[in-house]
Formats: structure tokens, C-alpha cells, sequence
């Protein structure tokens, strides 16, 4: 079977296979009874797995380009050095400036006396790996600022108290001393220093703690206490040095970092991030080129990002939902090698400028969330921060998380207020056209009220704690233990060897961890069995005893017995097995809750997930994880909030039931669930299950409804909704059920999960419960798969960093839905995700009277007098129609007056109006009514247009250069990213909307309809079934140009099945694919019996070929849809040919096969030939389809 990959409406119209294999049981039934887990037919091992080798047929340019780019970027060295320990620079020479005419200025030099107290006082210092600063070389320097405004700031050491006075008074907010000029050199050396550091393996991470701050100053300016741009300098340097393409800028800062800003807004390979305090324009520095509307010019559209804040009080909750729904999906797709951040902490409670309430936890939360990104590879370069106390504290508390110490927990998260809640979706939706990742599906409208019976939370008001919170972090012994007793490996399958969950799996895993070193670096704790009050918390005593009885079962007994339950075999000793697993969960709950080990996970077999209160299922027998949390709670003496996470890729039923009405235990899900139709079916894992009585919405259900999800769909619904829930939960422990049968290979799961996305998964939640965290082995049943993953897994819990993972794609549309619905379902229960689209976006962007201090016109650099458009630019749908236009159109239909720009020798037109256009007051715009299809650019007479889809000059000589970025791209679309705003090869209306007309090599062919196209499980359910628009045969070619280009799958067929003999021969009137169903007269997806020749639909439809197989026990049935043949015993796909010299039951002559039916086309041959390949054409002959057996696939 083929199929060339996911689904993504957006970006291109996929091909799609059906799966026609049914389940073992029909749809109309809810029971779970006769529906086994895991049945995989053994004639054919292969057919467990999706083969990973893809064949190319044609790689364009583009596609040749990211391989290259992927080449060049993986690390071949095996003997590469492993980077350890963090870096900190630290001088005391930086101490040696202050202001002359202003003892209580707020920049001074006790800032980083009092850091260095804090320090000593914990004992960081000693822990980190010391550098010596050094000074930036002009040459560095020039890579940000220029020659004439370096030189201007070298003559300061020869000035006296006056001169000094006098030119800093040309500039906004800066003070200058004698050694101001040497010490802005130093500072920027000392984040050099890290970089080649970082980047050259000497250390993992680093943090500069330097003055004078730099992220204000700009090319030709000092600005608010800045004269040097470290960070700036920084991401510039690693580029030229390093070869680096691709650097992440965050600017946590409480006020906006415009000359970074300023520096990078034309340029795709800085991506820059800043989250500042705004208020419409009324805090420093008052600029319009602050709020969420700008976004970058030319072909740096996009990769400028601005949360602005419109009140004061901004809490740790606002900061990390800021983080999680914009920063960390935008960087992933991103994929930066380098992380730089303008670490500021005057948003701290407590600063006198800032005016903020987030706490130093707030900050290590963050630092914690960066440091998944570039492989770890992070620096720190210290900002603002006047509040000595908070100032020390925050800089300490980021440090611990850089050296490898465990979040602590917040005081009071809550969830973002409204206020911010509004800044955040402005700038979701500012940015909505550039980043695919950040597309959202459109929701369904709701009501405002809540259903009845549901009391909606009520909105908190802001938190302000009257005294900043004291820090403490957890001196753990050691970090991770390990569980595990070789006596679980004593429970198999004794009727079927060949049965998936295998005591192989615990042996498998437990040899991968000592062959890395993982396990010795963990500490082995003993275990014991569950004791019967332990047991007792999640199951009945009868259930529990009917389990004992099995011990002295004989072998027919146990048969028997398991044939009472679901999926369920047992063994003499199952019971033992399954109660040592249970306690052995329960003996690192006690090490974790002591202090012991920090956390820790469970190599435990039989899993637990699906076991009910009195029953075995799904492989399943005691609840190891719920006992757990039972026990956690008892031996805390009080009712400890636990989350539960699982990701085991079959819904986790015994654990959702057991907590459903318990508000203290947030049980969130992430399966298959194919509507109702994957393990263990029925409705019990829909979105809209969410709990009841108390525990309402305490029940989180993410159902996946399709295959091959994988690290971009897991990340969308971490950052978009496990993590804003469970942050606002706030739990103490975190227990995850760790089935690892979504992983890639997997046989049940037919997903794509990435042993790297699971360490993403792990250390993303290391953030929560101060990071208490224990892995509970549960499903997975590719042997290497499991291995691997839970190997990534621990090496997160032992704060190795996750590494960087691959180019991802696009999330599938379906998944994105499915995300979207259940946070429809959950967002009357949790703020945290009412993350909406704001209507009244003007008065979010309106500005009182503030007028910006103007420097004097001897300072180079400055441009006046310009004026801007209003922020309708910016709206979504004129952004698309502006940058699809050629330059000359453009001009052509905007003709704006000339405004007064004053240049400098070293700047452009083009920069010059820019940079005044962004430096206006939004007080002073002058062009109030200028047309919104007006784009910025074009603000003014002398401004470049630049062609979006080219790199020009700017006036000036300043040649803008594009670095290639790196999200997945699709063959049709140009090597640059569709995040820069460029013309797409494929318009808007041919990539969404109504089916219209796609034109590929001049040829019109007709779109699919905008829905997700899915390739169904080729293990899972049966006879699988798609919309009428994937009926007719015609639209299965649609994307042959797309086709030609991409990597094929495929699955192995049977050669062979013992059932051939019941094909009989074909019926005198030949086949005809638009025949109706015989039922229910459906024209989709329907089947043809190869005994009887009777048609009807697939399961999906109304599952009446399902119903015929049931009834007449026919085994073969034909796909009118992609010509394969499946056969319902053996649960295969049959491809049969017969060698020279053999005969063969139906030895019949070719006779016409219409696939667009009579009359219409011309017919294929039918006969005992293959189909091997063929290429599609008007008038050609495909090939040959072999009566009564068929093919898997077309084989393009």
C-alpha cells in the first residue's frame, strides 16, 4: 500500500490510501467483548509495520536543498565531544562605571554586587565552569554598529564630567563615564566568550552577568542605559564564526529590546522574541514598533515577535502562556542551533520600573522551557533589573535551571488574566500567516453559557504576593531511580509465543539502558509486592481474590478464565507478576516523596492503564498507576494533587473510570481513537468525556482520529493543551503512563512518534511538580522502539537535554482538530485555554498622548518627522493579498506623500524611513487615514519595495541575505519558507476553501475537497471507508506532479492465503466501480465480494460488506477505490501471482474492467497478469488487474 504522507491542508492536497482491513468486530457494537487487542495475523510478520524506506522518484531542487541543508547539520563524529556544565562570566572590571551627576541612577554597580552575594551565598559560583571576559574587537562590534558610532564611543575615556554630560544628553536614558566605553566592551566580549564556548563543546549552556545592559542600543545609538548590543553582536558573531544559521533571540526584558529588534527585523535567520510591557504605547519606549502588529519587513516578515503587555501585575502564569502558545510551537518550527536571551528581571515583583508580579519560579520556568530548544545550546546575558533583592534572586534561580537543578514549584499559577490573554491572541493571530504551526482550525461557535448543571469558574483577580516568595530547592541524593525484577518477565502467553506483549519487552529495555550507562547513572531501588491495601484503593476485593485464585488454576482453567475478560491472557504467574509490578510503582512513589531520588521510572510488565476496578483488560490486570497515586496521597496524609499523563496510544479506560469523580487527580489522555472505532472502542475515550460530579473536567481526552501522528501533533497538543492545564492545576507529583506504542515501527499504534519527541515530552514536563516525575512502563510492543524511547526518556529525567529534534512538519489538519475540540470541550473549565481571537483589536492598539524624548540632531542615526500607517495593515487577509503583489503593482496602486527623513552617511532610505516610522509616538502619526492595503514598506517616497519572493538591494548597498529555514517544506512552494510572506506557487484559494481548480503543468485538474486525508491503520480496524470526493479514480491521481516528487510507503502483502480457493470466476456483465451499494444504494467507498460478486460499502460508510463477510463467511472482498484485495481471516492484504507452468483455480480470458464506469472511458484488461507501474494518462492503459486477487497498491 502507498501513500506519499500526512495530511496538511494548508500546504499542499495529499494523496491518500485507504486501508479496507476491518475490525474483528462490527462497528454497530459498543461491547468490547470479542474485540482483541493487538491481533496481528502471523502468516505475515511484515505486515506489523510500516516499511520507513521510501522510494524517490524525483527530487526537485528544493528537496535537494533541505537534504543538503539536513547534511550538513548532522553530527558524523563519533568521538564529538559531549558538552557538560555551565559557564559564567563574571568581572569585577565591569564595576568600574557609574553615573557622575546621579548617585541614585538605577543602573549602578551594586546590581551585580548584590548578584554575586547571591551567588556565594548558595554556592552557584563554585558549581559553574568560570570564563575570563574579554574584550569585544572593533571588528565584532561593526558586525551590529557602526564604524562612526564605535569610534564616537571610544573617544568618551578622553572626555571630562561636562563633555560627557553634554553627549549623553543626546540620547534617550544613558549616562556615560570614562570607563563606560571599555566596560560596553567587555560585556560584549564576555557573551562572545560563551558563544565559542557553547558552540564549541566546551560547556552546554552560560550565563553573563554584565553591565551596561545592551538589547536599547541600535546601530548608530545608544539607548536606555545601552551602548553595546550584546546579544545582538552575539547571534551576528556566531553566524560569521560558527557557521551558525539559525538563532533564537528572547527578550524577557520588562521593556522592548528595539535596537535588537531594529537590528534583525529584516533578516529570516534571527528569529526574535520579546515580551515586554507596553501599555497602548504609554511605557518606555513608547514606540508603535512595540505592539503585537509588527511582525519584520521583506523577507524578515514574520520573525519578529512582540507580546506587548497593556497593564501592570503580569504574573508567572501570563509570562509562561505567553511561552507556551507562541514562543515554543514558533521555535519549533523554527528550529534554532542557538539560543540568546536579553535576560532582564525588572518584570520581577517588587522592581520600581517593571511594576510586575512574577517571581524568580516564574524565570526558571522559562529558562527550563528554552532549554529544549538547539540541543541545550543556551546563553543568559543579563538586562535590566533595579530591585536588588528580586534581581539576585531571579539571576539565581535561572542559574539553578541552567546547572541542571529541578523547577521549583509556583507559589500561585493560576492561568493568564484577560488582559493577557487578549495580548496573546493578537499576536497568534498577527503571526498565524507565517508560521504553520501556529494555524489554528476554525472553532465552532458556542454559546456564552455554560451548559446546566456546570458552574464556569469564576475569574480570579490579580495575585500580587506581599512578599516575594522564598525559593527552595530540593538537595535530592540522587536524581532518577529505577524499578525493576527480572520475576515480571514470568508472565507470558503459554497457547501463543508469538503475542505482542512479550516478557521480552522489560528485558529488552533493561539491556538498552545498561548499555548506554543509563542504568548505572540511575540508582536501583529494591521492590516488593503490592500489599492488599494498596490494591484495595483501585480494585474490589472479589476481583482481587478471582486474580489469586489463578494461581492454582491448570491450564485449560486459565484459558478459560481469560476468555472472560478482554484481550486477556494468564498464566499461573500472572498474579504475582502483576502485583510485583504494582509494587514496585509504588516503592519509587515512596523513594520519589521522600527525597530519596528526584524521580524515576518503572520497567514494569503486565501494564495497568486499561484494568478496571474488577476487571482484567487490555493486557492488563492492576492499575499500577492509580494504586500509585492512591498510595502517594495516603502516605502524604492529605489529598496531594496528581497529575496523570498518558500517552499510551490506546486510551487508558481502568485509569479515567477509577478518577472520574476526583477533582484532586487530573487524568489527561492522548490516543487513537478513530471515532470510536481503535482499542478499547466505544465512546469511553471521546473529547467529551470530561469527568463527572466533582471531578468534572478533570478528565482531558485528546482522541486522535488517524495513523501516523507523530512529534509535531504530540508538541501542538502539549503546548496548546497539556501544559496550560496542567500548569494552571499545578500538581505535586506527575505520574505518566509511559506506553511507548506510538512510536514510529510500532505494529498496534501506526504512529510516528520519534524517540527524541518522547525526551521533548519528558522534559517538558519536568517542569511541573518540582519536577517529580515518575514513567511507568505501559504499552509498546516493537521491541527496539520501546528500547530506544524509554531510553530518551531517562536521559531527560537525568537532565541530559533532549536533542534537537528533526525538520518537523506540519501537524495533520485531523489532529490539529482534534486538539481544537477538546480544548472546545475544556476551555469552560480551564482559563488557560481561552486563548481566543480578539474582536476589538484598535482598542487593544489605541495610545494616550505620550511624546519620546528626542535626541538632539547631532546624534547619528536619527530619523524624524515620519509618519505611519494605521495597524489595518497588518490584518491577515490584507497581509496575504499585499504580499502576493508584485513591486510594481504595489506602488502603483499606493502612492503615499514624501515625509521629512534625515539620512546618515551609513544609512539607507529604506532604513532610515523605517526606523522613523517605528521611533513616532503613536500620538504623533500624522496618517491617520492611509489605506489599509497600504503596505509598511511603502510608508514613505525613497522606501524599497522588495519583491517577496526575492532578495534585493536596499538603497545603500545593504544586500539582504536569506537563510534557508528550517520547517518542512513541500516541493511546490520556493525554498524560502512561506513564513517570510512570499508568493506561494499554489494561491491561497487553490491551498483552502471550496474544491476548485489546481493547476499543475498546465494542466487544470480538479481539487480534492479541503478535508484531512488520513491514511487508515494497517493494523487497525477493517474495510475502511473515505469521503465521496476520494471515490472516483480520477481524483486518486490529482497529485501526480506532487507524486513524482515525494517518498512512498508501502506495506508487504500476503503472497499467498489458504483462502484463494473461494475467488470464483467473474461474472459475464464485468465489474463496474460506480455500482451502488446493494443495501443502503451508497455510491462511496463500496466493495466487491470475489465469491458471490455482490457490492457493498465499507465500514466506514454504513459497514454493510462487513455485515456480508459475517453472514456468508465470504473471505475476499475488492476495492473499487485503489484495486487491492483484502482478506478478511487472514486480516492481510493478498497479492497472489502464479509462476510458469501452474494453473489456477479461475483460468479466465481478460475482460473489460470500467474504473470510471461504462461508457465513460476506455476499459482496463482484466486477467492473471500484475499490475506492476504505469503512468496515468487520457487514453492509456494502466495496466492489468489480476481477476479475483488484485494488487496492495499502485506502485507509482
Amino acid at each position: 500500500m502507498s501513500s506519499t504522507g500526512q495530511d496538511s491542508t494548508t500546504t499542499r492536497h495529499r494523496r491518500s490510501r485507504h486501508n479496507p482491513q476491518s475490525p474483528l468486530h462490527d462497528s454497530s457494537v459498543t461491547s468490547k467483548r470479542n474485540t482483541k487487542k493487538g491481533a496481528v495475523p502471523r502468516s505475515s510478520p511484515n505486515l506489523a509495520e510500516v516499511k520507513k524506506k521510501g522510494k524517490m522518484k524525483k527530487l526537485s531542487q528544493a528537496v535537494e536543498d533541505d537534504l543538503i541543508i539536513g547534511f550538513q547539520e548532522l553530527d558524523v563524529n563519533p568521538e564529538a565531544k559531549i558538552a557538560v556544565g555551565t559557564g559564567l562570566v563574571f568581572d569585577e572590571q565591569l564595576n568600574e562605571f557609574h553615573c557622575l551627576w546621579d548617585d541614585s541612577f538605577p543602573e549602578r554597580p551594586e546590581r551585580l554586587h548584590a548578584i554575586k552575594e547571591q551567588l556565594m551565598q548558595e554556592g552557584l559560583l563554585d558549581r559553574c565552569v568560570s570564563f575570563q571576559a574579554r574584550f569585544a574587537e572593533k571588528e565584532e562590534l561593526m558586525l551590529v554598529h557602526s564604524l562612526e558610532f564605535i569610534d564616537l564611543m571610544e573617544t568618551t575615556q578622553y572626555m571630562n564630567e561636562g563633555e560627557l554630560r553634554v553627549l549623553a544628553d543626546t540620547y534617550d536614558s544613558v549616562y556615560l563615564h570614562p570607563n563606560s566605553y571599555t566596560c560596553a566592551c567587555l560585556a560584549s566580549g564576555s557573551v562572545l566568550r560563551l558563544v565559542d564556548a557553547v558552540l564549541g563543546a566546551e560547556i552546554r549552556n552560560g550565563m553573563a552577568i554584565v553591565r551596561p545592559p545592551g538589547h536599547h542600543a541600535q546601530h548608530s545609538l545608544m539607548d536606555g542605559y545601552c551602548m553595546f548590543n550584546h546579544v545582538a553582536v552575539a547571534a551576528r558573531y556566531a553566524q560569521k564564526k560558527h557557521r551558525i544559521q539559525r538563532v533564537l533571540i528572547v527578550d524577557w526584558d520588562v521593556h522592548h529590546g528595539q535596537g535588537t529588534q531594529f537590528t534583525f527585523d529584516q533578516d529570516p535567520s534571527v528569529l526574535y522574541f520579546s515580551i515586554h510591557r507596553y501599555e497602548q504605547g504609554r511605557f518606555w519606549p513608547h514606540l508603535k514598533a512595540s505592539n503585537w502588529s509588527t511582525t519584520g519587513f521583506g523577507q524578515g516578515q514574520g520573525y519578529t515577535i512582540n507580546v506587548p503587555w497593556n497593564e501592570v501585575g503580569m504574573r508567572d502564569a501570563d509570562y509562561i502562556a505567553a511561552f507556551l502558545h507562541i514562543l515554543l510551537p514558533v521555535a519549533f518550527e523554527f528550529q534554532p542551533q542557538l539560543v540568546l536571551v536579553a535576560a532582564g528581571f525588572d518584570a520581577l515583583q517588587g522592581d520600581p520600573k517593571g511594576e510586575m508580579a512574577a517571581t524568580p519560579a516564574g524565570f526558571a520556568q522559562l529558562t527550563h522551557l528554552l532549554m529544549g530548544l538547539a540541543g541545550g545550546k543556551l546563553i543568559l546575558s543579563l538586562e535590566g533589573g533595579y530591585n536588588l533583592h528580586s534581581l539576585a534572586e531571579g539571576v539565581s534561580a535561572s542559574l539553578h535551571i541552567l546547572l541542571g537543578d529541578p523547577c521549583p514549584m509556583l507559589e500561585s499559577p493560576g492561568a493568564p488574566c484577560p488582559s493577557a490573554q487578549a495580548s496573546i491572541s493578537c499576536t497568534l493571530e498577527a503571526l498565524e500567516p507565517f508560521w504553520q504551526i501556529l494555524v489554528r482550525p476554525a472553532e465552532t461557535p458556542e454559546e456564552d453559557s455554560v451548559e446546566d448543571g456546570v458552574q464556569e469558574i469564576e475569574e480570579e483577580g490579580p495575585w500580587v504576593p506581599s512578599v516575594l516568595p522564598i525559593l527552595t530547592w530540593p538537595l535530592a541524593q540522587a536524581r532518577t531511580g529505577l524499578v525493576y525484577d527480572q520475576r515480571m518477565m514470568n508472565h507470558c502467553n503459554v497457547w501463543d509465543s508469538h503475542h505482542p506483549e512479550t516478557p521480552q519487552r522489560i528485558l529488552r529495555i533493561m539491556r538498552h539502558l545498561e548499555e548506554l550507562g543509563l542504568a548505572g547513572r540511575c540508582v536501583t531501588l529494591p521492590v516488593r509486592p503490592a500489599t492488599e491495601a494498596e490494591l484495595l484503593t483501585c480494585h474490589s476485593a472479589e476481583y482481587v481474590e478471582r486474580l489469586r485464585a489463578t494461581e492454582k488454576m491448570k491450564t485449560r482453567e486459565l484459558h478459560r478464565e481469560g476468555a472472560n475478560f478482554d484481550s486477556i491472557y494468564i498464566c499461573p504467574s500472572t498474579f504475582t507478576c502483576a502485583q510485583l509490578a504494582t509494587g514496585a510503582v509504588c516503592c519509587l512513589v515512596e523513594a520519589v516523596l521522600s527525597g530519596e531520588v528526584l524521580n524515576g521510572v518503572a520497567v514494569v510488565r503486565p501494564p495497568g492503564h486499561h484494568a478496571e476496578q474488577d476487571a482484567a483488560c487490555g493486557f492488563c490486570f492492576f492499575n499500577s498507576v492509580a494504586v500509585a497515586a492512591r498510595h502517594a496521597q495516603a502516605i502524604s496524609g492529605r489529598t496531594m494533587r496528581i497529575l496523570i499523563v498518558d500517552w499510551d496510544i490506546h486510551h487508558g479506560n481502568g485509569t479515567q473510570h477509577i478518577f472520574e469523580d476526583d477533582p484532586s487527580v487530573l487524568y489527561v489522555s492522548l490516543h487513537r481513537f478513530d471515532r470510536g472505532t481503535f482499542f478499547p472502542m466505544g465512546d469511553e475515550g471521546a473529547s467529551s468525556q470530561v469527568g463527572r460530579a466533582a471531578g468534572t473536567g478533570f478528565t482531558v481526552n485528546v482522541a486522535w482520529n488517524g495513523p501516523r501522528v507523530g512529534d509535531a501533533e504530540y508538541l501542538a497538543a502539549w503546548h496548546r493543551l497539556v501544559l496550560p492545564i496542567a500548569y494552571e492545576f499545578n500538581p505535586e507529583l506527575v505520574l505518566v503512563s509511559a506506553g511507548f506504542d506510538a512510536a514510529r515501527g510500532d505494529p498496534l499504534g501506526g504512529c510516528q512518534v520519534s524517540p527524541e519527541g518522547y525526551a521533548h515530552l519528558t522534559h517538558l514536563l519536568m517542569g511541573l511538580a518540582n519536577g517529580r516525575i515518575i514513567l511507568v512502563l505501559e504499552g509498546g510492543y516493537n521491541l527496539t522502539s520501546i528500547s530506544e524511547s524509554m531510553a530518551a526518556c531517562t536521559h531527560a529525567l537525568l537532565g541530559d537535554l533532549p536533542p534537537q529534534l528533526p525538520l518537523l512538519r506540519p501537524p495533520q489538519s485531523g489532529a490539529l482538530a482534534s486538539i481544537t475540540e477538546t480544548i472546545q470541550v475544556h476551555h469552560r473549565y480551564w482559563r488557560s485555554l481561552r486563548v481566543t481571537k480578539v474582536e476589538d483589536k484598535e482598542g487593544l492598539s489605541s495610545s494616550k498622548s505620550v511624546t519620546k524624548k528626542v535626541p538632539q540632531q547631532a546624534n547619528p542615526g536619527l530619523a524624524k518627522g515620519m509618519t505611519m500607517p494605521k495597524e489595518k495593515v497588518l490584518e491577515v487577509d490584507m497581509r496575504k493579498a499585499t504580499s502576493a503583489l508584485p513591486a510594481e503593482e504595489s506602488t502603483d496602486q499606493t502612492k503615499p506623500e514624501a515625509a521629512n527623513v534625515t539620512l546618515t552617511p551609513d544609512q539607507s532610505s529604506e532604513t532610515a524611513t523605517r526606523r522613523a516610522a517605528l521611533d513616532k509616538a503613536p500620538s504623533e502619526e500624522t496618517v491617520e487615514e492611509a489605506p489599509v492595503h497600504q503596505a509598511t514598506s511603502e510608508a514613505a517616497t525613497g522606501a524599497v519595495v522588495m519583491h517577496p519572493t526575492t532578495s534585493e538591494e536596499a538603497e545603500g548597498g545593504a544586500e539582504l541575505i536569506q537563510t534557508p529555514q528550517a520547517s518542512y517544506t513541500e516541493n511546490q512552494f520556493p525554498a524560502a519558507s512561506p513564513v517570510l510572506g512570499a508568493t506561494a506557487l499554489l494561491s491561497p484559494s487553490q491551498l483552502t476553501g471550496d474544491p476548485g481548480t489546481l493547476e499543475l503543468g498546465g494542466e487544470a485538474l480538479e481539487t480534492l475537497e479541503p478535508q484531512a486525508l488520513e491514511e487508515e491503520s494497517l493494523l487497525g480496524e477493517a474495510a475502511g471507508g473515505q469521503d465521496v470526493a476520494d471515490l472516483k479514480l480520477t481524483q486518486r491521481f490529482q497529485d501526480l506532479a506532487e507524486i513524482n516528487q515525494g517518498i512512498l510507503y508501502a506495506v508487504t502483502p500476503l503472497p499467498w492465503c489458504p483462502h484463494l480457493v473461494a475467488v470464483r470466476p467473474i461474472p459475464a456483465a464485468s465489474l463496474d466501480v460506480t455500482q451502488p451499494c446493494e443495501d443502503c444504494g451508497t455510491c462511496q467507498e463500496n466493495w466487491v465480494c470475489l465469491s458471490c460478486y455482490q457490492v457493498y460499502c465499507s465500514r466506514y460508510i454504513n459497514a454493510h460488506m462487513v455485515r456480508h463477510h459475517e453472514a456468508s463467511g465470504h473471505p475476499l472482498v475488492l476495492s473499487y477505490v485503489d484495486l487491492s484485495t483484502w482478506c478478511y481471516p487472514c486480516q492481510a492484504y493478498v497479492h497472489h501471482q502464479v509462476g510458469p507452468g501452474q494453473t489456477h483455480p479461475y483460468p479466465h480470458t481478460c475482460i473489460p474492467f470500467y474504473p470510471w464506469g461504462k461508457g465513460t472511458q476506455k476499459p482496463l484488461a482484466v486477467s492473471q497478469r500484475l499490475v506492476l507501474s504505469g503512468a496515468f494518462g487520457a487514453g492509456q492503459e494502466v495496466g492489468w488487474l489480476r481477476a479475483g486477487v488484485g494488487v496492495a497498491s499502485w506502485l507509482w
